[in-house]
């Protein structure tokens, strides 16, 4: 018999199997997969109240919280499609999102209200504002909780649905231009949920702590996998890294997963002796963005006691689509080469077709030196850009998802990604990863954060320049960055500018937004490379 892939199944197991046990922390308040689900179905009710219907997007603007969850599997029961947006646009973009999506209802976090409030007379869609702790309505919008609670338990008489149907709509966080909306399927977020659920372990036995904001990539799927498999999961609305260590001590989390600048908080609060862990805490770590340097596996590893987990992917995907674990054929490497593969990007997981390929749409050697673009097929990939064909066309081709990434492939399988299209240096001819040069950077004790991008130069066409961010208390100048880089790398390779920053412009998921720091160099040329 044939029964749909939808998400709605992951909670029904939940409360099935789990519906004592603990399954959301927010602060104060505790519930079980039980109450979990009683909510979700107020939630159902009320939405059905708001004469919300099938294909209809329901916009949310919250932090990591016990409604922000809620709120998928609630929208879900009525075959609406979950619309999370990013907590750190301007007012502008969440105009453009709104009228973009033609989302129906917005939900709000009550602290986040004043971001959305200067366009709300420019909203087109909106038909009702209903704001998370909120203790009152206003003229501007009703409060969550009252109105929920005007509602039944009793379960939801649910819309049929087709795991071929629209589940998510997510927003990249495009670095030029209007940001583009990818649909995901209830098939695309399920399959990706099996192949992750098994790559990253995950059990009933589990407390995950929610680091990564569940509007990015729905978390990377992980309020669909963890809430399957039963696992305790605790929100944390911040990132406050004392309050992070505080949480994993206090309950037992097992397993976290973050963006890059996160970890380096983390691991610099770390180095500042005010952080009590146990040691014989089970504790890993899913780091996805830039692979980092071996030195940050090592002292994960090795001084925080945690187990570190590379994986690479993008909305597009659901959207995990490689990690980088040792496999058992080379349990016998070193110490040392261990860390080198746990920093790649990793192979592909199960229900992934992964390549690097060349121009040609050939296959690259397996070499670690031969350059091409990663591609991929999957059924976790997105249905497409909500409203621009053009740009669908543009990404999958013959079936295959084009990442615009570009990488090679070692003789081991692991791939490791070298740039971005655009953001390869060539300088007198010679190619230049930026990554392989801030990995470089990233090894100096007095470098919090670097970023290399390609500057314009009379001779040599374009040459790298470092954007650094010093750590606490470091008197470090410009001579002393580059002469430390032409020490470690080719000269060539070596950045031949440095400019201190504060911070690196960034996006919510932590990538570093490359493109501003360029404008400043390039200004407003068209073409951005020499």
């Amino acid at each position: 018999m044939y029964v749909p892939l939808v998400l709605t199944q992951f909670l029904d197991r939940a409360v099935k199997l789990y519906g004592e046990k603990i399954a959301v922390i927010d602060g104060s308040k505790q519930v079980t997969y039980s109450e979990l689900n009683d909510r979700v179905n107020q939630l159902s009710h009320g939405l059905k109240a708001l004469q919300v219907e099938k294909g209809d997007k329901i916009a949310y603007l919250a932090p990591n919280t016990l409604e922000m969850l809620e709120g998928f599997y609630g929208v879900f029961q009525l075959g609406a499609i979950m619309t999370p947006l990013n907590t750190r646009l301007k007012a502008a973009d969440y105009e453009f999102i709104l009228n973009h999506s033609e989302s129906k209802i917005l939900f709000v976090e009550k602290e986040l209200f004043p971001l959305i409030e200067p366009v709300l007379d420019k909203l087109q869609t909106i038909e009702k504002i209903i704001v998370h702790g909120a203790e009152k309505d206003t003229d501007q919008y009703m409060s969550y909780d009252r109105w929920r609670e005007q509602y039944p338990t009793t379960p939801f008489d649910r819309v049929e649905l087709d795991e071929m149907d629209e589940a998510t709509l997510l927003y990249t966080s495009g670095t030029t231009g209007n940001p583009k909306g990818v649909l995901l399927t209830h098939r695309a977020n399920y399959l990706h949920a099996m192949s992750v659920m098994h790559h990253l372990r995950v059990s009933d036995r589990d407390t995950l702590l929610h680091i990564l904001p569940m509007f990015h990539v729905n978390g990377w799927g992980s309020p669909f996998y963890y809430t399957a498999n039963g696992a305790t999961q605790v929100m944390q609305r911040k990132v406050i890294p004392p309050e992070i260590f505080e949480n994993i001590n206090k309950y037992h989390v097992s397993v976290a997963h973050m963006a890059p600048t996160v970890l380096t908080m983390l691991l610099e609060h770390f180095d500042e002796g005010n952080v009590e862990l146990n040691k014989d805490q089970d504790m890993r770590i899913v780091i996805a963005g830039s692979a980092p340097p071996p030195a940050y596996v090592a002292k994960v590893e090795e001084e925080l006691g945690w187990e570190f987990i590379q994986v690479y992917g993008m909305t597009e995907t659901s959207p995990l689509m490689t990690i980088s674990q040792i496999r058992p054929q080379y349990d016998d490497l070193s110490k040392e080469e261990k860390y080198a593969l746990k920093a790649k990007t990793g192979y592909d997981m199960i229900g992934c077709e992964v390549k690097v390929v060349d121009e040609s749409g050939e296959e690259v050697p397996w070499d670690g030196k031969t350059i091409g673009e990663i591609v991929l097929r999957s059924n976790t990939v997105m249905k497409e850009y909500l409203q621009n064909p053009e740009a669908t066309a543009e990404t999958i081709n013959n079936g295959w998802l084009h990442t615009g990434d570009m990488a090679v492939r070692d003789e081991k399988g692991y791939v490791q990604i070298v740039d971005r299209k655009k953001d390869v240096i060539i300088s007198g001819g010679e190619n230049i990863s930026s990554i392989e040069v801030e990995g470089y950077l990233y090894d100096h004790p007095e470098i919090s954060e670097a970023a290399v991008i390609a500057v314009p130069h009379e001779k040599w066409g374009e040459v790298p320049h470092a954007m650094v961010v010093k750590k606490k208390g470091s008197n470090l100048t410009e001579e002393e960055v580059i002469e430390y880089a032409r020490s470690k790398m080719a000269h060539f390779k070596a950045p031949k500018g440095v400019t201190f920053l504060d911070e690196l412009p960034k996006t919510a998921s932590g990538k570093i937004q490359k493109v501003q720091l360029r404008d400043q160099y390039w200004g407003d040329k068209d073409v951005k490379v020499n």
